[in-house]
């Protein structure tokens, strides 16, 4: 029987590619959509899950998780900078870390921050140390540059036109190892010379409206261009109630409790603290939404699939009723033909089956690959106990489809075949 099928299957070897073909890319839209939205739910709360608490200025919960945990570029309102010195002398606080960002470099974003982040944060150094003067930076693992390159920090973007900043360069003192977020692709600088640069210095502040919505730590489209920087000075990170406006501060409580109540003191007035957790189970929401319409649709086109599987089939009996007859006339049980109807066709469709695994499988790898390096986010690509029981769902329902033309060759007769 099976030196049969393979036979019959190596004569009609073209309409068999075009069933497989036709299984593989239905099944494997679905595929991709599953294992893509899983992958994007779980890097995203990986990246997330060192920043308890996030401060910043009212307005968009949202986009000050985007901007501050996953380095999105995006206008925000600044908030007070004596924020900051609150936090550090608040009994409730861990530590707490500025992060001020706007300037770019050769496509990666520049931060400024403090050693306190990145002590916390970090894995450790896979080269070099830590910065400690204004005009050291520090590197993400993904960023291609060596150490002891210089840094030329632009005002935005080359994309819009970005400005190069001429007061400061930088140096790479070190490169962090591999954390799988959007802060791989960073430049980690003292936050003092992000000020300094752009002419946010303590006497200056109160000429800055805190509250201004810009993307830059200065904010201001026309403010002059200030003298060299002392590369060499020293990085002090002891703010105090005049530091300039922040968009950002990372917050690490020391208790559950604490940042609880942290984040209800802080959520009110002019400032806004949330969760990036609770911010990001939100947006699974509208991704879980989004997975639905997708997911709609590849059964749709699973659907299509099966329909014109059965009506190529149903037209491919018809045409073999000659064949089916002469078998039967040379005495093969009725049974035994139908068995190699179902066969053929549960071959096939299981075959497509398992191609689509595979080709959604890689398609998802592709994408998520490509995410990684233009985000910096990785996105884990797994099969999970779930697809498996879809697997076998779709091999059951394959079965059961493949039972119909099955059905039609037994109750065929042959002598009706064999006159046709």
């Amino acid at each position: 029987m099976i030196r049969f099928i393979l036979a019959d299957l190596r004569r009609l070897w073209a309409g068999s590619i075009v069933v497989v073909l036709l299984v593989a890319l239905a099944t494997a839209l679905g595929v991709t959509v599953t294992l893509q939205e899983r992958a994007l739910r779980l890097g995203t709360a990986r990246a997330a899950d060192k920043f308890d608490l996030v401060i910043g200025a009212a307005g968009s919960e949202t986009q000050l998780v985007l901007s501050s945990v996953f380095l999105q570029p995006a206008a925000l309102a600044l908030m007070d900078g004596g924020v900051l010195a609150r936090l550090a002398a608040d009994p409730r606080v861990a530590w707490a870390a500025p992060v001020a960002f706007g300037d770019s470099f050769a496509g990666y974003p520049l931060v400024g921050t403090t050693t306190t982040l990145i002590r916390n944060t970090s894995p450790g150094f896979a080269e070099g140390g830590m910065f400690a003067t204004e005009g050291q930076a520090v590197i993400g693992a993904a960023v291609r540059l060596r150490l002891g390159s210089e840094i030329k920090p632009m005002h935005g973007t080359a994309e819009a036109g970005g400005e190069t900043h001429t007061e400061l360069v930088y140096h790479v003192s070190g490169r962090l190892k591999p954390t799988g977020t959007p802060w791989d692709r960073a430049i980690l600088v003292p936050v003092q010379a992000v000020w300094h640069i752009h002419g946010l210095d303590e006497e200056d502040d109160d000429d800055h409206d805190a509250t201004a919505e810009s993307t830059e730590p200065a904010h201001a489209e026309d403010h002059d261009h200030h003298g060299a920087i002392d590369v060499d000075a020293p990085v002090d990170e002891d703010f105090d109630a005049h530091a300039p406006g922040l968009p950002a501060i990372l917050v690490k409580p020391k208790s559950i409790a604490d940042a609880y109540k942290l984040r209800q003191d802080f959520r009110q007035g002019a400032t806004l603290a949330v969760f990036p957790g609770e911010v990001l189970t939100s947006l699974y929401a509208t991704l879980g939404d989004a997975r639905q319409v997708l997911s709609a649709v590849a059964i749709g086109a699973q659907g299509l699939v099966a329909a014109a599987l059965m009506l190529v089939t149903i037209v491919h009996i018809g045409q073999r009723r000659r064949q089916i007859g002469a078998l039967r006339a040379f005495g093969a049980p009725r049974l035994a033909v139908t068995a190699i109807v179902w066969l053929e066709l549960f071959f096939l469709v299981t075959l497509g089956i398992g191609l689509g695994y595979l080709i959604g499988y890689g398609a998802a790898l592709e994408i998520a690959d490509r995410f990684t390096v233009q985000n910096g986010l990785i996105l884990p690509v797994d099969f999970a106990r779930q697809d498996l029981w879809q697997a076998i769902g779709m091999v059951a329902f394959a079965a059961i489809l493949s039972a119909i033309p099955a059905m039609l060759a037994y109750r065929q007769s042959p002598a009706a075949a064999l006159r046709a």
